[in-house]
């Protein structure tokens, strides 16, 4: 992993070396219904992890609207989500804490942001291009519920959902911590 690569979501003093980071290329399907080829940067601990779940997604033919380093974003976390990007490592705090996010470690996957929303306890959230997805279960191209097949594939490595903590759900979210 170069420095320029990752010029807006690592620096120092982030929690994670930038030698422990990797950039993983992948092919997942679109919405579209086409194969496409996507970047994700993750902790080396966790790539190949990160890969057998990417591979069994594209087996099921699970639609990823767009795959980028969310350095494409400038760092932005916001405009990643608005844009409806999957990404991972992004050297920034937990939403609503001054704590590391496990994105910081690169042991963190935001999946399909718009259809799988971050959603307060009180069931406001922040992009109101995702109004449609907020309500569980939701039965649409790229949205994940509780106890689906791709809950269960991150289940495998070790990782929990977002969708299953109590108080605030963000069901965008996987993590090797579950935090």
């Amino acid at each position: 992993m170069t420095r320029d690569q990752v010029a807006y979501s690592w620096r120092p003093g982030c929690p994670v070396q930038l030698s422990d980071l990797r950039m993983i290329t992948m092919t997942h399907w679109g919405f579209d219904g086409k194969p496409h080829t996507g970047r994700l940067v993750v902790n080396q601990a966790v790539a190949d992890d990160v890969v057998s779940v990417f591979k069994k997604l594209y087996g099921y033919r699970y639609p990823i609207r767009k795959m980028e380093p969310i350095d494409a974003y400038k760092g932005s976390d916001y405009d990643s989500i608005d844009a409806d990007n999957t990404s991972a490592f992004n050297c920034r705090a937990a939403t609503g804490s001054t704590s590391w996010s496990e994105h910081a470690y690169g042991q963190a996957i935001d999946l399909n942001p718009l259809e799988n929303p971050y959603v307060y306890a009180n069931g406001s959230h922040a992009h109101s291009n995702a109004d449609a997805y907020v309500k569980r279960p939701l039965h649409k191209p790229g949205v994940i519920n509780a106890g689906d097949r791709v809950v269960r594939t991150f289940s495998t490595i070790g990782w929990g959902w977002g969708g299953s903590w109590s108080g605030a759900k963000d069901y965008q979210h996987f993590s090797k911590s579950g935090k």
